[in-house]
């Protein structure tokens, strides 16, 4: 009897072909205008700079050597050069200032603050895999998530035994996409598998790396003139600018883990054997 009739399964270079394909096609466009990508990485940018950098700054402080914590975590994230990181630590200078002058209403606003960017990040998630929004009673999951990311940042804001080993990239990478693959996973309060999820925490993390490689082209060189130009402000606007580049990475890759993910579940269609 034949296999006349029978769809073929296809090899994973097969299913990648096709999700690129369908790419330039405009299928991922038309998901990324569903999405609201651009708009949902200007609210991302503007929450992280407006609550999510004070309350790193403060946290940071709290052991950073020198109180120069939060200015080489920010040096290291974007990749820049010497000079540049010059004058990032000249915008955030004397962080430790900020711990002890820091008042418990402060902290409190802040953290309320940093749980509405946990409450948009979930909802880009929700909606890239058309989920309805959860329940109210859910808001635990984003404490617990600001409260990882915060741990996360804490640690790397200081000397982690391999920054200077050569294992230091790797481990970087592994780091990241684990945190983006929990992420996705307890945002989503579980309606996702873990192996749907994987595909785009590890597109977030390529697209981060790429992103830092952009950033010392790019970014380093115009926080150096930004600087002579229009002082502090000049770093600003280079650090917002920065922070809604991250904002594209993270949902447009949980994105394009979603459509691969999908185009990797899809089944050829049938091909005709012979007689």
């Amino acid at each position: 009897m034949s296999g006349a009739g029978k769809p073929r399964r296809r090899s994973p270079v097969e299913r990648v072909g096709s999700f690129l394909r369908r790419a330039r096609a405009g299928h991922l466009w038309a998901r990324v205008r569903e999405l609201g990508l651009w708009q949902r990485s200007l609210g991302f940018a503007a929450l992280g700079f407006l609550t999510l950098v004070p309350l790193l700054i403060v946290v940071s402080a709290a052991g950073a050597v020198g109180g120069q914590g939060f200015a080489q975590w920010l040096g290291d994230g974007l990749g820049v050069s010497a000079a540049a990181r010059v004058e990032i630590e000249r915008l955030f200078t004397l962080p430790g200032e900020a711990w002890r002058t820091t008042t418990a209403f402060g902290l409190a606003l802040l953290t309320v603050f940093g749980l509405t960017f946990a409450t948009v990040l979930q909802s880009g998630y929700e909606t890239i895999w058309d989920l309805p929004p959860a329940h109210w009673w859910a808001r635990w999951r984003h404490v617990l998530w600001l409260g990882v990311l915060i741990g996360v940042l804490y640690l790397s804001a200081f000397a982690p035994p391999w920054r200077e080993s050569p294992v230091r990239g790797p481990v970087t990478v592994v780091i990241g996409t684990l945190f983006f693959w929990w992420s996705q996973r307890l945002l989503l309060g579980g309606r996702v598998g873990w192996l749907a999820l994987l595909p785009g925490a590890a597109a977030t993390m390529l697209g981060l790396l790429g992103l830092r490689a952009f950033s010392r082209l790019v970014f380093s060189p115009l926080i150096a003139s930004g600087a002579v130009t229009y002082g502090p402000f000049g770093t600003v606007l280079v650090i917002e600018s920065w922070l809604v580049a991250i904002g594209v990475v993270v949902f447009g890759g949980a994105l394009v883990g979603r459509l691969l993910h999908d185009e990797l579940r899809r089944p050829r269609r049938a091909v005709r054997g012979g007689p």
